[in-house]
């Protein structure tokens, strides 16, 4: 079984002025601007590497929930961020590092238990398979 999501992207312009957008076939992003300032400025605007943490810390996040279902476990809430790093390699730019940090209020889970589950979520989830770059996670379990 196969599943395809589709997003799209338009360009005009020259690399530093130009202006582009972004959309998704589910419509929850309809033309967000992007462009260089919004990369590497902090200018308005989405950017590519913002769109990546926000997908792997969303598949991460369900990942972690299927696993813990595995253990007859639920969580109250999984809350994780996705740091993204950007660094100028030879050759150009590369994304090098995505650093997950986690907060997870899981009642009946110990601390052995959440750590090996987290682990496997880290690893385990899409989107971190996909990445070709260093992937930490720091998972703290709330009680």
């Amino acid at each position: 079984m196969s599943i395809v999501k589709k997003a799209s992207a338009h360009w005009e312009g020259d690399l530093k002025t130009g202006i582009g957008s972004i959309s998704t076939e589910t419509g929850v992003l309809r033309e967000a601007p992007y462009g260089f300032k919004a990369r590497f400025e902090g200018g308005k605007g989405t950017n590519p590497e913002e769109l990546i943490g926000a997908a792997h810390a969303g598949c991460f996040s369900m990942a972690l929930s299927m696993i813990l279902g595995g253990e007859n476990l639920t969580a109250e809430s999984i809350d994780t961020t996705a740091d993204v790093t950007l660094d100028q390699v030879e050759g150009g730019f590369a994304i090098t590092a995505v650093h997950l940090t986690l907060k997870a209020k899981v009642p009946g889970a110990t601390q052995e238990q959440f750590d090996k589950l987290t682990a496997m979520a880290k690893e385990g989830c899409p989107v971190s398979k996909v990445l070709n770059a260093k992937i930490t996670l720091d998972a703290t379990l709330v009680s």
